[in-house]
């Protein structure tokens, strides 16, 4: 039992909590590469939607898909941060101080520009967590010039000075992207006159100008780019992934969590298996996962001595295997055209789901997926498999939630 739990809860040394900086709370909405943005806005408390535009303004461009580190950097002295080398350390807690850090991340042998993370007492906040690639090094890292050297709080640096012109609440910015909604509408009507479309795209590009936004700020498109997304890993000892790992994987999020997607990967001597989607769903996601494996991993562990391979391994296939579906029950009430209609509208949205996240995981994160075949294994054992499917059958999965509406996920 001791080495199955050492095998599926290895903790990583520091903690990550997801934020996003205030984006989402600020009425932006879609898919962006905005890590320096999120970052910074974490690290100082200045509103997401005000360090938006300042790093805009200076990279005299959008900052949707990314800025430059020297745009970050000019940002963080402006606003009494000290830059510190980072040697190229790997990133691990013992290589950076406590309090709030700004770092900016790459890869070893990669051409990709690289990351922002914000680490307040050695917990990552952001939208998913570098430390489960562990091949991240540090470029660089700041810290606020006015917080105490060995203070172990966080020292959150200060609001940077602000014309009270400029300075927008909640409601007027959401005004703002309703008016350019609404002007966006009439551009586009045919039944608007000439003028009308020109005046109203006149109008569009001077609020867009003066508030450095874009025509992906303000788009719309059923609830689905309003989703926050997030990338989660699951690390398990070995080299090679056991084929009932895989399946447990398909089953929880084909049959429990359908808007999650996941892969998996070899890091060093161990195997990552990732999930992404949305927030919370990923979150219980992968808890569930976990508690499967460990459920099905020490019945194998205790009836067969393991779990990996021989006649532990087959048990665990069968088991997993013989889980229950998910089945979709229609209601007496419901018309069967009706019911056929409502489950294509939601088959719809969440394939919408999917290839959004599957483009924020490319976005966001530099990870672009392929398909992959692996060696089957061999020493099946028939009858471990088949009690194990007679196990698998009777799992009691009436206290998880099922398949999940689409919503905000915040």
């Amino acid at each position: 039992m001791t080495r199955v739990l050492f095998k599926y809860f290895r903790d990583t040394a520091m903690e990550f909590i997801w934020n996003d900086g205030g984006r989402s709370s600020a009425g932006f909405v879609g898919l962006a590469g905005d890590c320096v943005t999120r970052a910074i806005a974490i690290a100082t408390g200045t509103s997401y939607r005000d360090v938006y535009q300042s790093l805009g303004k200076s990279a005299n461009k959008t900052v949707r898909n990314g800025v430059c580190s020297s745009v970050g950097d000019e940002y963080l002295r402006a606003n009494q941060w000290r830059r510190h080398h980072g040697n190229g350390l790997s990133f691990h807690a013992e290589h950076l101080p406590r309090g709030v850090v700004v770092a900016h991340l790459e890869k070893h042998n990669t051409r990709r520009g690289g990351h922002f993370c914000c680490l307040i007492d050695h917990e990552i906040h952001d939208t998913w967590n570098p430390m489960d690639d562990d091949d991240y090094a540090i470029v660089n890292y700041w810290t606020f010039a006015g917080a105490p050297s060995d203070s172990t709080l966080p020292a959150i640096g200060p609001q940077r000075p602000q014309d009270s012109e400029q300075l927008l609440t909640q409601n007027e910015f959401e005004k703002i992207l309703r008016r350019l909604r609404a002007l966006d509408t009439t551009a586009s009507n045919h039944a608007s006159t000439e003028g009308e479309k020109r005046n109203a795209l006149r109008m569009m590009q001077s609020l867009m100008l003066r508030h450095n936004l874009s025509r992906e700020d303000i788009t719309e498109d059923d609830n689905i780019e309003s989703v926050s997304y997030t990338r989660m890993a699951c690390p398990v000892n070995g080299r090679r992934a056991c084929a009932w790992e895989k399946s447990l994987a398909a089953y929880v999020s084909e049959e429990i969590f359908p808007m999650v997607q996941w892969y998996y990967g070899r890091k060093q001597n161990r195997t990552l298996f990732w999930f992404y989607g949305p927030v919370d769903d990923v979150k219980n996601c992968i808890l569930l996962y976990r508690e499967l494996l460990l459920t099905i991993a020490t019945a194998a562990q205790l009836q067969y001595g393991g779990h990996s391979r021989g006649s532990g391994a087959s048990y665990a296939e069968g088991y997993v295997g013989g889980m229950p579906k998910q089945v979709s029950q229609t209601p007496n009430a419901m018309a069967e055209d009706q019911a056929f209609s409502q489950s294509a509208l939601i088959h719809a949205r969440t394939l919408a789901v999917k290839q959004a996240a599957l483009d924020w995981l490319k976005l966001e994160c530099g990870i672009s997926l392929v398909m992959s075949r692996g060696s089957g294994r061999d020493q099946h054992d028939p009858d471990a498999a088949n009690r194990g499917q007679r196990h698998g059958s009777k799992h009691d999965l009436s206290t998880v939630t099922g398949r999940k509406r689409i919503g905000n996920s915040k």
